[in-house]
């Protein structure tokens, strides 16, 4: 048995019989690991609390982690990066339980990888302390692929589409994964972007959705067994009123 003291961001948390949780949690040193909080719903004073394990918490955690065992224990957990306003406004609340679901999809493997634990822990703190995010989550994609391996390719051709199956820029525009037109000028629009320029960013509503619509669709094609999440009707409907 190791005791492993890391930074975790907890990516989602189920109800296990009447009083416990199953949290995955995705840690700086050990990658994606799932634990059993025995009791922690209806403890009142113990030092691990549900609140802690709401989607998206960055915590600071003591784990005791065992070789071939699927669920690992948890000693003590604080929080690391207190949000002020992620779990209080509707809106990031949405985005919050939107972008957990995307990252149970995309996070399977126990591995570290302090890089997009890194850009993970930045975005958050980006959303928790700004206004303006009616695009974050459409940054928050485009950029997400270059941890996962497929990052659209050179940006300053002169191509008019861009292949989602493949991931390339291309002219030929009739075949079925390719987008093209104003599709394809705002989704390269998107490309080199990043938080501190979001607001000088531009989309109507229906661009917006059509871009995530997109997006979703190219992790799907790079992404075995990624799932279109279940909350992604209620963001678009969040973000269009």
């Amino acid at each position: 048995m190791a005791i492993v003291t890391t930074k975790a961001i907890v990516i989602s948390a189920i109800k296990y019989g009447d009083s416990s949780l199953i949290a995955k949690l995705y840690t700086e040193k050990s990658g994606l690991i799932s634990y059993m909080i025995k009791g922690v719903l209806k403890s009142k004073k113990g030092k691990l609390r549900a609140a802690y394990f709401q989607p998206l918490t960055q915590l600071n955690i003591v784990a005791s982690h065992q070789e071939k065992r699927n669920l690992q224990s948890l000693r003590e957990v604080q929080i690391s990066s207190a949000y002020s306003s992620i779990h209080l406004q509707i809106t990031k609340q949405t985005l919050a339980i939107f972008l957990s679901e995307i990252l149970s999809n995309v996070i399977q493997e126990e591995e570290p990888n302090s890089s997009l634990f890194n850009y993970l822990q930045y975005s958050l703190l980006w959303l928790d302390t700004h206004e303006k995010i009616a695009n974050f989550h459409i940054i928050f994609l485009i950029n997400l692929t270059k941890y996962l391996g497929f990052y659209p390719g050179d940006i300053e051709g002169q191509e008019k589409g861009f292949h989602l199956r493949e991931g390339i820029f291309t002219n030929q525009l009739h075949e079925k994964e390719v987008i093209k037109g104003g599709d394809f000028f705002h989704f390269k629009k998107l490309l080199g972007t990043n938080f501190d320029t979001v607001e000088s960013i531009s989309f109507l509503k229906s661009h917006r959705q059509s871009l995530l619509r997109i997006l979703i669709r190219y992790f799907e094609l790079h992404l075995d067994g990624f799932k279109k999440p279940k909350s992604l009707d209620i963001l678009e409907a969040v973000f269009s009123k």
